[in-house]
């Protein structure tokens, strides 16, 4: 009766009425072949992946998929119930937490349980080397294609044996699965991302130990010599200390000296003051405000103090500076112009 208030003494799902514990991966069920539908195609490193199914499925009890084979590769994941795989004459036992590969070629039977039905999520793929070079900008790509690569070697020799899911590569077709329920920004990302985790949770399952990879060791001099000329480059235009800087890069104000040193071949004050000069020196070609205006905004509080260290770098003073370049500020008379020169000097 509507309004009614519900029976809270009531289960409202049938697995907790009987005590069967809740199933997982149910909500795959809602719409099993959601993720097939998708036209899923991407770059991984060096290689070329297309999703060709990716579901949840289930298998009546005594069902029987007879012998078959792919010409790429398919990713079985068991978790619920249990069933026998059949490659050539030897046959294995499947239940809940197992999963395995047939790659391409490999003639695979699998049955079900006779008195029980038993769920897959199945993964099937193909894995395609991409002919372009490697890219060498620094930004990621050949390590990324390295662990690619190191990937697909362990899936090329992976047995057709049944394994635990030790990585839960399971968790990644629910998270895919969620991914498109939810449909979030950088909806494609996050899919490739959930697909690779897929592939490489497997293929960790027959790695050794000794297979793991590793990134590059940072020199922390260099780095941190980066990040203090960042720093130095952001902040230019405001009073910047040594101090103020090492605490940015984490190191003592003696260490950042050193750094500077033996990274820049140069003093923390001389550089600050180079890329200081460098801007006013842009500035000055760039705009008609007047010098004192320029050199306050990057971070001479006193102008008169840009005069002796812009001649020391550049050999000249600011405004024949500009004269050089044939720069003059506008409505400015050649007597101001010469009063100027004079104060500079």
């Amino acid at each position: 009766m509507s309004g009614q208030a519900p029976n809270r003494t009531e289960a409202p799902q049938t697995e907790r009425r009987t005590g069967e514990p809740l199933f997982a991966f149910a909500r795959m069920e809602r719409r099993w072949d959601a993720l097939d539908r998708l036209d899923l195609r991407f770059r991984w490193g060096g290689l070329g992946i297309r999703v060709l199914r990716c579901h949840l499925t289930k298998f009546a009890p005594g069902q029987v998929i007879p012998p078959h084979k792919h010409s790429e590769y398919e990713f079985h994941f068991i978790p619920k119930g249990k069933g026998t795989l059949i490659v050539g004459d030897t046959a294995y036992p499947l239940h809940e937490g197992l999963f395995y590969l047939t790659g391409p070629d490999v003639v695979h039977e699998q049955r079900s349980d006779p008195e029980e039905k038993m769920y897959e999520l199945c993964l099937h793929c193909e894995i395609n080397r991409l002919d372009d070079a490697a890219s060498e900008d620094g930004w990621g790509d050949p390590l990324e294609r390295n662990d690619a690569d190191e990937c697909l070697a362990l899936l090329q020799t992976m047995p057709a044996v049944p394994a635990l899911d030790r990585y839960h590569g399971m968790n990644a077709f629910l998270d895919a699965y969620r991914a498109w329920e939810d449909q979030p920004v950088g909806f494609y990302t996050t899919l490739k991302q959930h697909i690779v985790q897929i592939l490489l949770r497997a293929a960790r399952a027959h790695a050794a130990p000794e297979a793991a990879g590793s990134i590059p060791a940072r020199d922390m001099n260099d780095h941190r010599f980066r990040l203090a000329v960042q720093y130095i480059e952001d902040n230019a235009a405001r009073p910047i200390s040594l101090d103020e800087v090492a605490e940015r890069v984490q190191v003592s104000p003696r260490q950042l000296q050193r750094i500077f040193r033996s990274e820049g071949g140069t003093a923390f004050r001389d550089w600050v003051e180079h890329v200081r000069l460098q801007r006013i020196a842009e500035e000055l070609l760039s705009s008609s405000s007047p010098v004192e205006s320029i050199a306050a905004g990057h971070g001479y509080g006193n102008p008169n103090y840009l005069y002796p260290v812009f001649k020391h770098k550049f050999g000249m003073t600011p405004s024949a500076y500009r004269r050089l370049h044939g720069i003059r500020q506008p409505g400015a008379p050649e007597e101001e112009t010469e009063h100027h020169e004079r104060k500079e000097n």
